[in-house]
């Protein structure tokens, strides 16, 4: 189940973290992988040549989401070169934290521009080829904050919580066209992201999550594989939580 041989799959933000355990996950399912990068080239070269030795396929592309020309200049390269892009994860994205009498529209304009612009770009750009050939699957990588708010993450939790609209609007645009579009909204994972806390931070983090510990990446790559799959093709517009009962 949940096979992907003969689909290319774009990931934006491949080069570490959830990215990189998409990439991965993608790919031993049978997925030709393209793993997408911003300035870390020789981490995403890392992920390409890790799934190369396991016998799997995979290319790179080095392109800002946050500029939406780059975007389709990738897109149009990519669809060239693989002759299509069936599948989208859109997970590029960054995280600026501070209160909000603190917070600077400069702040919430980069935030912006990568998490919800970004990502819709990538969407709108992808869109095109999969109309043509009526299949795609596009997932956006939100988070539980966007749905259940956080002290100090104003700017952060808004943007993940735009791409919940974002989805549901796309997924009823493009059903007919057997696109689906869906969210796949982690909490508490291990990633470079959160590695910075302390480890009392950690556990009292630990403590709200149901299920008593944190998540891995792999178990938010796993929900995107199967959101990518044809098994899912009845799914389209959901939150798919990946939060250990942080978040019901």
């Amino acid at each position: 189940m949940f096979r992907l041989d003969g689909k290319i799959a774009l990931v934006t933000g491949g080069s570490r973290g959830i990215g990189r355990a998409c990439c991965e996950t993608l790919a031993e399912q049978g997925a030709t992988v393209v793993v997408n990068y911003v300035k870390g080239e020789a981490a995403a070269r890392q992920v390409a040549d890790g799934i190369a030795a396991k016998g799997g396929q995979a290319d790179l592309a080095g392109f800002d989401v946050a500029d939406s020309q780059a975007v389709d200049a990738a897109v149009e390269a990519l669809t060239k070169r693989h002759g299509k892009i069936d599948i989208l994860v859109a997970n590029a994205g960054i995280s600026i934290d501070g209160l909000l009498l603190r917070l600077k529209d400069d702040d919430f304009d980069r935030l912006y521009a990568t998490n919800v612009r970004g990502a819709i770009a990538c969407a709108r750009a992808v869109s095109r080829g999969m109309m043509r050939a009526r299949w795609g699957r596009i997932v956006f990588m939100s988070s539980v904050v966007g749905e259940m708010g956080n002290v100090g993450q104003t700017a952060y939790a808004a943007s993940k919580a735009a791409l919940l609209g974002a989805a549901k609007s796309i997924a009823r645009e493009y059903a007919s066209r057997a696109l689906t579009v869906n969210v796949v909204a982690p909490g508490y994972i291990d990633t470079d992201m959160t590695s910075t806390m302390t480890a009392e931070t950690k556990q009292q983090l630990v403590k709200f999550v149901p299920l008593g510990r944190t998540g891995s990446a792999r178990d938010v790559a796993a929900a995107c594989v199967y959101l990518c799959s044809e098994e899912a093709g009845y799914v389209t517009g959901q939150v798919l939580r990946v939060n250990g009962g942080m978040y019901v």
